[in-house]
């Protein structure tokens, strides 16, 4: 299923600009007026972290008394001393003696689905936001790709949440537009041509669903009819959120890995970039390069209100 490469915006700057076109995931992406984008990059760039907890770096040979947090510095998690022997933790490394020591978060109890994004810390990385685009929508999605922020330990699974937010606020203005706003577009997205009836396949949601056969894997894989009914993508906040979730989780566009397995496993935010956009944005100049600077920009952000370092290979 291999999507025809369309140039989908001329002019300045959009979020998403030319969508995600790589082959078999195409996608629309939003388009927003050059004063939007300064806006929107003023509004993420200066958003402070979330405030931390009271932890401390854990030093060897240090005993620790009894509810300490400590975040140990070879992995950047943090750990709880819940048992204490003669000398507190008598000097115990929290990685190994699990009697003394349990992992927990630095901000907070996470919230209903173990999401590791507080509802609170969402509203400070979309403080202007569509309504359509809630925290409860995107709990309610996660439960249908469990695994979402949830492998290779905290500090990888807020890095995860963080990639995935930060792809999002490209390619919706900062979760501002649910529909692709160039009409002009909207009667192109079918393969084979003229087989689609009255339906549009547009970009929609979070990563802007597009193309009749995205709509109909998307909705195969989620259990819903989306080649029939493609509006459930931008009335449903839930289904929305699934979408994008859909193509974060199982789909490699021009990419070896999905965007998932680009984060577990590689560690690397340049590689969710080459699989949403590559075509378009990696080892490109222009436009294409500074989408690319954006979206690292709000990765790096809101790693900062996850409390967690953003680690290395950032561009693609």
């Amino acid at each position: 299923m291999n999507a025809p490469i369309h140039s989908r915006r001329t002019g300045a700057w959009a979020a998403g600009l030319f969508g995600l076109l790589c082959a078999p995931a195409a996608f629309a992406a939003p388009q927003a007026a050059a004063a939007d984008t300064s806006d929107t990059l003023r509004a993420t760039a200066i958003v402070a972290p979330a405030a931390a907890c009271n932890s401390v770096d854990w030093t060897r040979g240090v005993n620790y008394t009894l509810g300490t947090i400590v975040r140990y510095p070879p992995n950047g998690q943090y750990y709880k001393l819940v048992n204490v022997g003669t000398n507190g933790s008598d000097g115990t490394d929290p990685t190994i003696s699990t009697w003394y020591w349990q992992p927990t978060t630095c901000d907070g109890t996470p919230p209903t689905g173990g999401f590791v994004v507080t509802e609170a810390q969402f509203n400070q990385m979309f403080p202007n936001r569509n309504p359509f685009y809630t925290y409860a929508g995107l709990v309610a999605a996660i439960r249908s790709y469990p695994n979402f922020a949830k492998e290779g330990g905290d500090t990888i699974a807020r890095q995860e949440a963080a990639a995935f937010l930060a792809n999002v606020n490209q390619e919706t203005g900062a979760l501002q537009y649910i529909r692709e706003l160039n009409q002009a577009n909207w009667n192109h997205y079918c393969q084979p041509a003229g087989t689609c009836g009255n339906k549009q396949y547009y970009g929609r949601g979070p990563i802007q669903l597009s193309w009749n056969y995205n709509y109909a894997s998307a909705g195969s894989a989620l259990g819903l009819n989306l080649l029939n009914d493609p509006d459930l993508v931008a009335t449903n906040s839930a289904i929305s959120w699934q979408t994008a979730l859909w193509y974060w989780m199982t789909q490699r566009g021009g990419a070896s890995n999905t965007p998932h397995q680009a984060m577990v496993n590689l560690r690397a935010f340049g590689e969710t970039i080459r699989a949403i956009n590559g075509g378009i944005e990696c080892n490109a100049t222009g436009i294409g390069h500074q989408q690319m600077l954006n979206r690292g920009t709000y990765y790096r952000n809101y790693a900062a209100i996850l409390n967690v370092a953003p680690g290395n290979n950032q561009t693609c």
